[in-house]
Formats: C-alpha cells, structure tokens, sequence
C-alpha cells in the first residue's frame, strides 16, 4: 500500500482577470481565419510547498500580479513575431502586418507584439504563465512554486489549458 500524497495550492478565478483583444489564427494549411475579438476570461491555478504562514502564497499579493499581466493584452490587437507567414514591421505611422496580399495597419498603442508563432489561447496561456512567474519571482522570491495551471476561455465552454510542473 502506498502512502497518500498531499498537494497544496490555490485557485483564483476573478472576473477582473479577462482581457479584450483582437486577433486572428495562421492554421497549418497556410490560411488565417478573419481579424476578430473576444472577451477572454483568464484563471490560475498555483501549487507548491507552504510557507511558514502555512499558506503557498498570499491572495493579496497574487491577484494584482496576474491581473497586471492580463492587462497587458487588454485592448489591444495581438500580432505575434515568430509566424513564418506574417511578416510585422514598426515604422513611424504604426504597425504594419502583412499576411500574404493581406496588410493592416495599426497604431503602434493598439497593438502588442508577442514573442510567439500565433496568438491562439493555448499560447497566451503560456504567455500569460512565463509573464506572471517573471513578476512573481520578483515579489516572492521564497515562494515554492511545484505547478502553475492558467487557463484562458475565448468564449464560454470553450477553454484553453497551459501547465508547468516543476520548480518555476
């Protein structure tokens, strides 16, 4: 028989951690689907060792950090920079983004370039998690982190997952 195992964590899921933005996805056949929006509703899922506090990290703490990385997404259009089918370039008049024959050009304020192949929310998960763990590290640099789960919902019952195990 085998001992039981323990695993402490929290859950936030708060309204506030949503973020509207614009984008489209390059499928693997070549194509893009249509520049459109959605209303994304982000959670966090953190599990690690207690503290001294007997709490893995502090809601108070925790909240404003991942709201902070939802809001850098907020009103914006989302381009990523590493699609080998979407060339994106900064001049003096905005962003400018060409898909093929397609070009848009958008106010360089508008817009948040992101270090990734494609902006699906599988990715921004990801993105979100490497943005929050970056801040958090700083903030609390004793924190144990064992597992970090974010999730990000473009529409209601229609969800994305990204994990990370292991020391952050």
């Amino acid at each position: 028989m085998t001992a039981p195992t323990e695993r402490f964590g929290i859950r936030l899921d708060k309204q506030y951690f949503n973020f509207g933005s614009a984008h489209f996805l390059i499928f693997s056949d070549g194509t893009r689907e249509e520049l459109h929006g959605h209303n994304w509703q982000a959670t966090l899922e953190l599990d690690g060792a207690l503290d001294s506090g007997h709490v893995v990290a502090d809601f108070i703490v925790v909240k404003p950090i991942f709201k902070a990385c939802c809001d850098e997404l907020d009103h914006r259009t989302l381009l990523p920079l590493h699609n080998p089918l979407l060339r994106v370039e900064t001049r003096d008049d905005g962003v400018h983004a060409w898909f093929g024959a397609d070009h848009w050009l958008v106010p360089a304020r508008d817009v948040r370039l992101l270090d990734l192949a494609n902006t699906s929310s599988e990715l921004l998960a990801r993105w979100l998690c490497e943005r929050l763990l970056a801040r958090i590290a700083a903030v609390l640099p004793a924190l144990r982190i064992e597992r970090v789960l974010v999730t990000v919902q473009e529409s209601p019952g229609q969800s994305a997952v990204y994990e990370r195990r292991g020391p952050a």
